[in-house]
């Protein structure tokens, strides 16, 4: 297992296991984020510390902190 924040931009993976605190993950799944979906990393910020994510056909941001923490498996 790696974690999202080791995915290439482009490159697909999908979501195994959300860690970190209950109010994280809670916020994290009202977002679509949940495991078994299917996760495209669209782009880093210039500095490496967010990264852009599509999700079910929307575009999400999140901390490259907060990456580290969403367990992934590759994607199709």
């Amino acid at each position: 297992m790696r974690n999202l924040d080791d995915v290439s931009p482009g490159s697909k993976a999908r979501l195994t296991k959300l860690g970190g605190e209950r109010a994280f993950r809670r916020r994290l799944m009202e977002l679509g984020l949940l495991p078994g979906t299917s996760v495209r990393v669209v782009r880093r910020s210039a500095t490496g510390g967010v990264l852009e994510l599509e999700v079910r056909g929307c575009h999400v941001t999140v901390r490259r902190r907060e990456a580290s923490m969403l367990e992934v498996e590759p994607g199709e």
